[in-house]
């Protein structure tokens, strides 16, 4: 199985892209690597540039201003070819079976014969969907269609594929079996870029994340660097028994009785808080974690 997916990851680079609709400078001068054989997150709110982004490096747009540049080879249709996208919204036949899905999208790459048979039976054996290969994809549900959405990207064979909100409206159970491909796919030298508004996925999945506003890379590293950088420190939350005469020897904000704390030692906090003489009823600790640094740099304003 993992010599048929087996490849040589390969690696982009965005150079100062900009692309302009009217006067919406919709992607502003954004530059970054994706490295050959990660994964890698490109994050940001609803209207923050990443589809947009996303379409110039694949060829579907072309910049304003800048370039793309895959392997050190300026982008060609021989360069797409070596692409797979597996975008937001579904790109299937209802009315065909996923089997023959697989079989249309893999000709559209030239594929013919007993390799595209073997590319579809690898393709279906990563989606977990052979005792479904004959159905039809109408009968398939919400998480099997992304699954297959998934198949159909990597069929031809890819050395980098990009996955668009891969995991939207999908069971747990589908959830984690696109995480397990996922990582196959990596440990099998796929290049993958990854977007979605799922931190914990990013945190899970991928060693270097974008974080993208208003066109623009507003932050760029590993998710423990992020979190060091722009995740604030650890939070203490604590439920007192009773309120004390004097609050000033207690750190942190006291709401009714609802204590919080931010520190960055927190056995250190914890120790002066047991010293304070307070009783407590409830106790939780809460690590700073990819999302606080997503609102640190984006905002709370909601986005629609």
């Amino acid at each position: 199985m993992d010599s048929g997916i087996k490849r040589e990851g390969r690696s982009i680079v965005a150079e100062g892209l900009i692309k302009r609709f009217g006067d919406l400078i919709a992607v502003d001068g954004v530059s970054f690597e994706l490295r050959a054989g990660e994964t890698f997150g490109l994050l940001g709110p609803n209207g923050a540039g990443k589809t947009t982004t996303i379409h110039m490096l694949i060829g579907a747009l072309d910049p304003d201003g800048g370039r793309v540049v895959f392997d050190g080879q300026d982008m060609s249709l021989a360069i797409r070819r070596r692409i797979g996208v597996a975008p937001q919204s579904l790109a299937l036949y209802e009315n065909m079976s996923g089997q023959g899905n697989l079989r249309f999208f893999g000709s559209l790459y030239g594929l013919a014969g007993s390799r595209l048979s073997e590319r579809v039976d690898l393709a279906l054996e990563l989606a977990g969907l052979v005792d479904r290969r004959h159905d039809r994809v109408a009968t398939y549900s919400g998480g099997m269609k992304r699954r297959l959405n998934l198949a159909c990207a990597m069929v031809h064979g890819p050395d980098v594929i990009f996955l668009d909100e891969p995991t939207v409206g999908v069971d747990p159970q589908s959830r984690n079996h696109l995480f397990d491909a996922i990582e196959r796919l990596k440990d099998n030298g796929l290049t993958v870029l990854y977007t979605t508004h799922y931190m914990e996925e990013a945190q899970r999945l991928c060693d270097r994340v974008a974080i993208m506003d208003h066109g623009r890379i507003l932050s760029l590293d590993t998710v423990d660097a992020l979190i060091d950088a722009h995740g604030g420190g650890w939070v203490i939350r604590a439920e007192l028994a009773d309120i004390p005469p004097d609050t000033a020897s207690i750190p942190g904000t006291l709401d009714g009785t609802t204590l919080r704390i931010e520190t960055a030692d927190p056995s250190r906090t914890l120790g002066d808080l047991a010293a304070s003489g307070v009783h407590l009823t409830d106790l939780s600790l809460e690590r700073p974690d990819l999302e606080r640094v997503f609102l640190s740099l984006t905002g709370r304003t909601l986005r629609d």
